[in-house]
């Protein structure tokens, strides 16, 4: 127990009242003794009113899970079993790994002894984080006195990629089932191969007309085509450590995760088949692709590995290994980062190189902060300065793209709450142009 700052107040102004009035009224000093011995009186009830540490009872509502940029829900539940006239309560979580530190939580007792506190709980970086004890500080009815007490509570929490947006994938895609069950049907679509000869009507591309049949039948007609599946989509993700720098509180390589799944799940559903390829300054590994959504599982779990490196990628080891081990045309999904024009001349090369023999997305996030530096007015040399410096890397940047592009690299440069739709979207389109 300690005295609270309510405690000292009142006995500075016990203190102030009490000497005067024995100095000035000699006669009456049995009143100054009285207020000291009444404030004592108070602070020995509300010490023996206030609940002991023994009959305060804490329950911890952990969660197994944090996704990574999202939330999860964390609750203390606080029994006092002996609680006369009520008191406050503050709560404070103690934890450990990439997890964030919840706030102070203040409670109110008083009604029947009870009190729940609540969090939002959130994670620096993917990894397992610890609830590793609850902090608590309760005082009498009056407030004069402070309790405190811990509470070791030592469970895990894992903070993993986040399969949110991918669940909600599932639902906007769910009418689609029928397609890819367990008896192959005949999607048509703007594929390659031949399904069958319908009448033109307007409204169909007229660059399916075949002529030949058209005279044949002496009316025109038009080709249909099925939609191709079985095609590869394989991910290749920079861990290197610009990968590892945050941008909107996450860092740069779960945003490339959680798109991924995204993409990826969506690609299993349309009948292609997923691998993942992972490397720095070497490769740091491979999965195979492999179709069927039933094994989205298996991608999310090779993906859920990638670790945080500290070191420079090395493109020129990972993307020809990486070329080296397709047997057939892929899309391939590079997700990555750089800096300026010098630093991206040796990644430029290798995309060239391996654009030569597959179709390329090439995607990087946008870093708003360097955009609204870019955009800012200054108003003293230091913010003029930044402005420039922030105007030279975003024109930098946008220049490593067009070339991207001229070499027939497809690009996507967005921000990283949009980054999931916009791969989905690409996918997409890919699929309707057939340029796989």
């Amino acid at each position: 127990m300690q005295p609270t700052p309510r405690c000292l107040v009142l006995f500075g102004v016990v203190v102030a009242l009490s000497v005067p009035w024995v100095l000035a009224f000699g006669a009456w000093w049995e009143t100054g003794v009285a207020l000291p011995l009444t404030a004592l009186l108070a602070l020995g009830i509300d010490a023996a009113l206030a609940p002991a540490r023994r009959q305060v009872a804490v329950e911890a509502s952990v969660p197994e899970l944090v996704p990574i940029g999202s939330t999860a829900r964390l609750s203390v539940f606080v029994t006092a079993r002996r609680n006369v006239g009520g008191g406050r309560c503050s709560v404070l979580c103690e934890v450990s790994g990439p997890l964030l530190p919840p706030a102070l939580v203040d409670l109110d007792l008083a009604d029947r002894g009870e009190g729940i506190a609540e969090w939002p709980l959130r994670a620096r970086r993917r990894g397992e984080g610890r609830l590793e004890r609850v902090w608590l500080r309760w005082t009498g009815p009056l407030g004069l006195i402070a309790v405190h007490g811990r509470y070791d509570i030592g469970q895990a929490i894992a903070v993993t990629p986040d399969v949110g947006a991918v669940r909600a994938m599932a639902l906007k895609f769910s009418q689609y089932d029928a397609f890819f069950g367990q008896k192959q049907m005949r999607q048509q679509g703007e594929g390659s191969e031949f399904r069958a000869l319908r009448e033109y009507v307007p409204g169909l591309d007229h660059r399916r007309i075949d002529w030949k049949q058209s005279a044949k039948h002496r009316r025109l007609m038009t080709k249909e085509f099925l939609t191709e599946r079985n095609q590869q989509v394989v991910f290749a993700i920079d861990c290197g450590h610009l990968m590892s720098e945050p941008l909107d509180g996450v860092p740069r390589l779960d945003h490339a995760i959680n798109a991924a799944l995204q993409m990826g799940y969506v690609s299993l559903r349309y009948g292609d088949r997923v691998g993942v390829f992972s490397f720095d300054s070497r490769v740091r590994g491979y999965a195979r692709p492999i179709g069927n959504v039933a094994n989205f599982a298996l991608v999310q779990r090779e993906m859920a590995r990638l670790q945080y490196r500290h070191e420079e990628s090395n493109y020129t080891l990972g993307l020809m290994d990486l070329m080296g081990r397709l047997d057939r045309r892929s899309l391939i999904v590079v997700m990555t980062d750089f800096v300026d024009t010098v630093t991206a001349e040796l990644m430029m090369d290798n995309l060239q190189r391996l654009a030569a023999r597959h179709l390329l997305l090439f995607v990087a996030l946008r870093d708003r902060g360097l955009a609204t530096l870019a955009a800012a007015r200054p108003d003293s040399f230091e913010g003029l300065a930044r402005s420039v410096f922030a105007q030279d890397f975003t024109a930098e940047r946008e220049v490593v793209v067009q070339r991207l592009r001229r070499l027939g690299v497809q690009c996507v440069q967005t921000e990283p709450d949009r980054l999931g739709p916009e791969l989905v979207n690409r996918y997409l389109e890919i699929k309707r142009r057939e340029v796989l």
